[in-house]
């Protein structure tokens, strides 16, 4: 049955195929010698970080694979656990070399203890559409993707980025940052026509976000690993200062305007979720502005600490076409045991909160006592639970 299908789509078949066994197929028929040299797609290494791949191993196979005639690529993947400093330069030539063969999807995940340092060049392709990257350096050059035209998916998990002060692209659509390194004295900027952004436990200093018309959805995620605080002073000779976030709520570039609240302005759809002793979203509102297309918002405690509700109506107020919200209350992890919907009241309804609001959710795994302060505080902004 396979001997029937045509040359093109047997190489497309090798693609899913990690590259060792794509190759061994050429002793299954003279016809299959040199199929596996045409693949549009080439996985080598693993997939998974409990496997075991070096990158010693893989090496004089793959210098003579990735010289097979640079035919093009859909897609390829790089998969390694260990590596040595000589191995670098060998990943960045291979690395670069795929995107000579007009790769369109490129994934290289470095699941390592160590981190491996990508050069600092810009990339250049007019085929790249997406980027994913696990476990590497990254420097500012390289994050510069103006020659990158084509590139809509950037996705980096546990990436360094101790030099690199921008990420910016005319084209980019979809970013995610999970476990990130970022520098602890600057913050990264995003310049970037974005539709949805992920930001989830990073480390160091929060990025700062221009307001994007043309965003959907976002999902922030600050944790105690997040330098934008004040408890958090990294050297004995500045313990005697006072955080500029503190004494006069401006940015560290001290331009006193927001880090992100401003630039997610106009989401339709927002997740933000913070650990309570975190100044980035409470700085923020101080100029919060107006969400003016938001229609569903999801917020942990930190929204709605008990005795101080201000950053919960500030939100709420400054949302004036919010249709759902959903409050996740002291839940440790991503699994409640309890959730009570209610409604807001439109005949008692505060002029400052929007009326398109029908849909109101609290989480939580136990009604504890901060619970129940949320509870009863809700109804003094007219939201009930339906009965």
């Amino acid at each position: 049955m396979m001997d029937a299908l045509p040359d093109g789509v047997l190489g497309h078949i090798l693609g899913f195929l990690l590259a060792p066994e794509a190759v061994r197929t050429c002793v299954l028929a003279r016809r299959w010698c040199q199929l596996w040299r045409f693949t549009t797609g080439l996985r080598v290494g693993c997939r998974h970080e409990d496997e075991r791949a070096p990158v010693k191993e893989h090496r004089e196979f793959l210098d003579h694979l990735l010289l097979r005639g640079g035919s093009a690529l859909d897609f390829c993947e790089f998969g390694f656990t260990e590596f040595q400093d000589d191995d670098e330069p060998r990943v960045n030539l291979w690395f670069r070399h795929t995107i000579m063969c007009r790769v369109r999807v490129l994934k290289l995940h470095i699941f390592s203890m160590c981190y491996l340092e990508l050069d600092d060049l810009p990339l250049v392709s007019q085929h790249l559409t997406r980027l994913d990257l696990h476990g590497v350096v990254l420097h500012s050059s390289f994050l510069n993707f103006s020659s990158c035209p084509a590139l809509e998916h950037l996705e980096l998990v546990e990436c360094g980025f101790l030099t690199a002060n921008k990420i910016s692209s005319k084209s980019l659509k979809h970013l995610s940052l999970t476990n990130c390194f970022l520098d602890v004295f600057s913050h990264v900027y995003i310049y970037t026509p974005l539709v949805s952004l992920r930001l989830d436990d990073l480390q160091g200093m929060t990025p700062i976000l221009d307001i994007v018309p043309s965003l959907v959805k976002t999902f922030v995620r600050i944790t105690e690993e997040c330098e934008d605080v004040c408890a958090k002073l990294l050297h004995p000779e500045i313990l005697d200062c006072v955080c500029q976030w503190c004494v006069s709520s401006k940015n560290i570039d001290g331009s006193g305007s927001s880090v992100l609240l401003r630039g997610l302005s106009q989401a339709k759809s927002l997740v933000l979720i913070s650990e309570l002793d975190k100044v980035v979203f409470k700085s923020d509102l101080r100029w919060c502005p107006v969400f003016n297309n938001l229609k569903a918002l999801f917020l942990n405690d930190y929204w709605c600490t008990p005795d101080d509700f201000n950053a919960l109506v500030c939100i709420l107020e400054h949302s004036p076409v919010l249709e759902k919200l959903t409050l996740e209350l002291f839940c440790e992890g991503p699994k409640y045991k309890i959730e009570m919907k209610g409604s807001f009241n439109l005949r008692e309804r505060s002029a400052k909160i929007s009326e398109h609001l029908s849909i109101v959710e609290v989480k939580c795994q136990d009604v504890d006592e901060r619970v129940l302060k949320v509870l009863k505080f809700l109804p003094t902004i007219n939201i009930y639970r339906a009965s």
